[in-house]
């Protein structure tokens, strides 16, 4: 190999380390990146987690305070129908956000809210209850 061969491959490889010295560090940039839209992905799982329970929550109290509100309504049970269903409401964690007496004497239908603390406001849960129709319904 001659002196100029050996010069000119000296030449690339100093040219290959200069290009090299740019690209330190890009690994972790893209590593940096990746992990913080893999972080962002598991809060937004999370936040809708808690929105499906909330949800959920809300929707099991509506139906018992509705269902305790109809018991009482057809007179299965003493009281008024509205402060029973907020009886039932507050022990499940809801609050009563609407009660009516559709039909005097069988339905009623009924609004909770569960507070969740969240950007979002609380869950809402509607119910109506009453005795079953003549239908088998």
């Amino acid at each position: 190999m001659t002196y100029r061969s050996q010069a000119w491959r000296r030449g690339l490889g100093g040219l290959r380390a200069h290009r090299d010295q740019h690209e330190r560090g890009s690994g972790t940039v893209l590593a940096l990146g990746v992990g913080l839209v893999l972080i962002a992905a598991c809060a937004a799982v999370v936040l809708l987690g808690q929105a499906l329970a909330a949800s959920a929550r809300a929707a099991a109290a509506a139906d018992l305070s509705a269902l305790a509100a109809a018991d009482t309504e057809r007179g299965l049970r003493l009281g008024s129908a509205c402060a029973t269903a907020q009886d039932v409401a507050s022990l499940n964690g809801a609050t009563l956000v609407g009660c009516e007496v559709e039909i005097p004497g069988s339905v009623v239908r009924v609004r909770v809210e569960v507070h969740t603390g969240a950007l979002w406001g609380p869950a809402a849960g509607h119910a109506r209850a009453g005795p079953p129709n003549d239908h088998g319904g």
